[in-house]
């Protein structure tokens, strides 16, 4: 008796952290989404409140931003995403850090100049105060 209760107890235990783990995979690509619907719309306090104050912001072309330099550029419209279309998405969490790789496919107007990204995206993202918070973020061409 005691080893099937010694057994239930034990599943019990890692079907409740594999719940912990999806709830946490869950709130990281709510965080995405909300990272992805601040860019497009451009919206300077939501750019802001994703963004760890920490932020580094890394480019395709090897430019690195700060938050303060990365909101300013989108709220701006020097950097316009139209439109971002991400797929293949995959979410690793660790404690309270995760790390998102996706690729990401864009309309742009950079400073009203039309055009098309296609990258793949790597982010880092930190639980701060209960909110996941965009701490890193590398992209890379797609290879041609």
């Amino acid at each position: 008796m005691k080893k099937l209760l010694s057994i239930l107890m034990l599943s019990s235990l890692i079907v409740f952290n594999l719940n912990a783990q999806t709830k946490a995979e869950k709130e990281v690509e709510i965080a995405v989404e909300s990272l992805k619907s601040a860019m497009i719309s451009g919206n300077r306090s939501h750019l802001s409140a994703i963004a760890a104050d920490g932020l580094l912001y890394g480019h395709s072309g090897g430019k690195v931003e700060d938050k303060a330099a990365f909101v300013e550029a989108i709220a701006s419209g020097k950097s316009d995403f139209v439109s971002i279309d991400l797929s293949e998405q995959l979410v690793k969490v660790v404690g309270k850090t995760a790390v998102v790789r996706h690729k990401l496919a864009a309309q742009t107007n950079d400073s009203g100049k039309s055009g098309s990204v296609n990258l793949i995206i790597m982010l880092t993202f930190v639980k701060q105060k209960g909110d996941w918070k965009l701490l890193g973020r590398q992209a890379v061409r797609l290879p041609q």
